[in-house]
């Protein structure tokens, strides 16, 4: 850890141990990071004593796969507090991304960001960004360690959850030696590495199955953009009876192809045509992502696009041809 990221976690701890209330959210539509960050502080905040609201912006609906964590202690965002002593956000790589929380943020009294995404510019009074961390889950481990607070089995369940979506089950190329040190760490205080990789990953109503196949059948492998992408439409998740937060990780299905570098898939979405992106090893897709509005990671990006399936991957291949 460089010295400069040591002072950002050792004034943000000085901040929450002053505090006598913490407001703690994280990005909308959180993944397993987002959520396992700020419900894992939040729990360790509430163990230490402090007065803690833990939120995040709608739609407040949650995945299925996260049920096995403590997420009844998660409040509607009208409830979390306007004008909030302390607040810490977890895994938002700018102030849009908090929804309706943004407004809080603004008038926070100290405002906390903790996040790893390279496109974030620092948006608190307290930034602890740190863009080679494998999931913003080890941020919030090390903020926890400073202020010298105790990891129960829930709290170390919670940043489990963080660390093992964001390194992709430990496979990604963040995955360092002391990533799994802190795993360690964590089954050591109550983390169950098979419940969570079995409720994470392995946990899919059958419809599930028609989906997925209906992405891969949609599949289009472009050889010259070394460019593998498919699309998503409303209609699928309308016929399976399935909401939108019970299909993540569809990407996956598609970033396999060996003969493509960059995945696209493309979500239907009332605010437009979601697109997520993974690179094995050439482009940056972070970067790709940032010139439509979006951003991420050198690896695993998005944005939202205002134009039809059509429309953005036509965007998507543009940048490739240039790029």
């Amino acid at each position: 850890m460089d010295e400069a990221l040591a002072e950002q976690i050792k004034a943000a701890a000085g901040a929450v141990a002053d505090a006598k209330s913490v407001a703690v959210t994280c990005h909308v539509n959180p993944d397993g990071d987002a959520l396992g960050s700020a419900l894992g502080f939040a729990l360790a905040a509430a163990k230490a004593g402090k007065e803690v609201v833990v939120s995040f912006g709608e739609p407040f609906v949650l995945a299925d796969s996260f049920s096995f964590l403590p997420v009844e202690v998660f409040v509607p965002p009208d409830q979390f507090p306007t004008a909030p002593e302390v607040m810490i956000t977890f895994d938002a790589a700018d102030r849009e991304r908090l929804g309706e929380l943004s407004v809080p943020a603004g008038a926070a009294e100290t405002l906390i960001v903790v996040d790893h995404h390279i496109t974030n510019e620092g948006f608190g009074h307290i930034d602890i960004i740190d863009p080679g961390a494998a999931a913003t889950a080890v941020l919030a481990f090390d903020l926890i360690q400073e202020l010298g607070w105790e990891i129960d089995a829930d709290i170390a369940s919670c940043l489990h959850v963080g660390l093992v979506t964001d390194t992709g089950r430990f496979q990604y190329s963040t995955t360092t030696a002391e990533v799994f040190r802190m795993a360690a760490d964590l089954v050591e205080s109550g983390a169950d590495p098979y419940l969570i990789g079995r409720m994470v990953f392995e946990n899919a109503p059958f419809a599930y199955l028609a989906v997925a196949a209906a992405v891969q059948r949609r599949a289009k492998l472009e050889v010259e953009l070394s460019l593998v992408w498919s699309v998503l439409h409303d209609d699928d998740l309308a016929e399976a009876g399935l909401a939108p937060e019970e299909v993540e990780g569809l990407i996956d299905y598609i970033r396999i192809a060996r003969e493509a570098d960059v995945a696209v898939l493309l979500k239907q979405t009332p605010e437009g045509t979601k697109a997520s992106l993974r690179s094995r090893a050439v482009v940056d897709v972070g970067s790709l992502a940032l010139a439509f509005g979006g951003g991420g990671h050198a690896r695993a990006a998005g944005f939202t696009s205002n134009g039809d399936p059509k429309e953005t991957i036509e965007q998507i291949r543009g940048y490739l041809r240039e790029h």
